[in-house]
């Protein structure tokens, strides 16, 4: 599992849940931290912490896709901000933040 820190899990993981077509399957009961699975088996968890995300993040998701202009497209309107795009013979990805500006991205292989 993968764990995010977060202001507000309970509002952050309706833009996973969508984004990543998970289910929230274990939630404390304050709602401090929630665990989301998708189908491809990989657990997600929000923790509640006090503070916003402060510089870089030290670790972040990468997700693929073989339409990477219509997988942004799609993460963008759940909520997510197009922060930059990289471009290399044979790759490409693009880095975006969801709604608490934790640093994610969209690669492809073919650009």
């Amino acid at each position: 599992m993968v764990t995010i820190d977060c202001m507000d899990p309970r509002n952050l993981a309706q833009f996973w849940v969508a984004a990543l077509g998970a289910e929230i399957i274990h939630e404390v009961d304050d709602g401090a931290m929630l665990v989301l699975s998708s189908t491809d088996n990989v657990d997600l968890g929000l923790q509640q912490v006090d503070e916003p995300r402060a510089g870089k993040n030290r670790l972040h998701i990468d997700l693929g896709s073989p339409d990477r202009p219509a997988e942004v497209a799609r993460l963008v309107a759940l909520g997510a901000t197009l922060v930059e795009e990289f471009k290399y013979p044979g790759m490409a990805w693009s880095v975006l933040q969801d709604p608490e500006g934790n640093e994610f991205c969209v690669g492809s292989r073919n650009g």
